[in-house]
């Protein structure tokens, strides 16, 4: 009986672990399952998402003169609006109807690694199918800068508006530095905020090396190139004088570069004495000739519409499930730190 009763509580226990195991590879499965079916639900519930500004700015305008006007104010300014509604549809039927340009409006909020250049070139691709010879297009533009590869992707997507020939406005609220700037130059004007941040036309890279510190431990690091300049400068390699001039050398090709595209777009601007790497404010950048005029991005908008232009915002939605929520906070506290630390410049040139 004991033997049978030992039998019974060790088949018992290899029921209860099989039964684990299965239950831990089912739950693995279903999760993978579940990430498949949530990346391709936001795959295809990506959208393109159009709101027109002046209904905006028509309600909450009438919120407020609801508000500030006496009953017979608010009479006579229905009875206007009447008239003007009467007056427009009449012209219309007449075939006397003008279309004022139009005003496109695409919003790019740049990390280092101006990760919002896919929602970006497909708002561009959108706004180019439409958009007419007397249109315009605005970005409201804020960014740091990057990684170098990066944002003259970015730069290039905004080139495409201007070799189509359409008006491009770029407007800075705040900041529009290094490779921001290399992308906000490229606009025919630029619109920045009294104290938005402007310039940086330059170009920085570090690297640390813990080669002194593994050959106090006696560990050695072997690294195998084919090509003198494969490899210039190494973490954990020991760093030769001939690696650091090629490094330096790479840097001041990149800067080269950087200022012929800013010079191209740019031409007036004196681009020896702002490609020094410094920033300015928006006011000093009028005089310097970086920006072209000192206002909001809300101004250029308000202007538009009281000009009787229709304003559109243009930009992707994306439907993004919990997970990729998740994912996508970690990846800007991520970034955030990076950027204050300076560590995304290890690896790679940074404008």
């Amino acid at each position: 009986m004991e033997l049978i009763a030992d039998f019974a509580v060790n088949y018992g226990l290899f029921l209860a672990k099989a039964a684990t195991v299965v239950i831990a590879i089912g739950l693995a499965v279903a999760w993978i399952l579940s990430i498949l079916a949530e990346a391709r639900a936001e795959r295809d519930g990506e959208s393109l998402q159009v709101t027109h500004v002046n209904d905006r700015l028509e309600r909450m305008a009438e919120t407020l003169n609801a508000t500030l006007l006496n009953p017979s104010e608010r009479k006579a300014r229905a009875k206007r609006r009447k008239v003007e509604q009467k007056q427009k549809r009449k012209a219309e039927k007449l075939g006397k109807r003008h279309e004022p340009a139009r005003l496109f409006v695409l919003d790019f909020d740049g990390d280092i690694r101006a990760s919002a250049v896919d929602s970006l070139r497909d708002a561009i691709t959108a706004v180019l199918q439409v958009v007419e010879s007397d249109d315009e297009v605005m970005i409201r533009l804020e960014s740091a800068g990057g990684m170098v590869h990066s944002y003259g992707l970015a730069a290039s997507q905004l080139a495409r508006l201007r070799d189509a020939g359409v008006r491009l406005t770029v407007c800075v609220d705040q900041l529009a530095a290094s490779g921001g700037y290399m992308m906000a130059c490229v606009g025919e004007r630029i619109v920045a905020a009294p104290f938005a941040i402007i310039g940086s036309i330059g170009v920085v890279a570090q690297i640390p090396n813990f080669h002194r510190l593994l050959k106090d431990k006696q560990v050695d690091f072997e690294l195998h190139t084919a090509g003198d300049y494969k490899r210039t400068l190494t973490v954990f390699g020991e760093n030769t004088e001939e690696g650091r001039a090629k490094f330096r050398e790479e840097l001041e090709d990149t800067h080269g570069l950087f200022k012929h595209f800013v010079a191209k777009y740019r031409p007036a601007l004196d681009i020896d004495r702002v490609a020094t790497g410094e920033h300015w404010h928006g006011t000093q950048a009028l005089e310097l000739a970086l920006v072209d005029e000192v206002s909001t991005s809300d101004d250029v908008m308000l202007a538009a519409a009281k000009d009787g232009r229709d304003v559109f915002t243009v930009g992707m939605r994306h439907k993004t499930g919990l997970i990729a929520r998740l994912t996508e906070q970690s990846r800007l506290a991520i970034s955030r730190v990076f950027a204050e630390s300076g560590l995304a410049r290890v690896v790679h040139r940074q404008t």
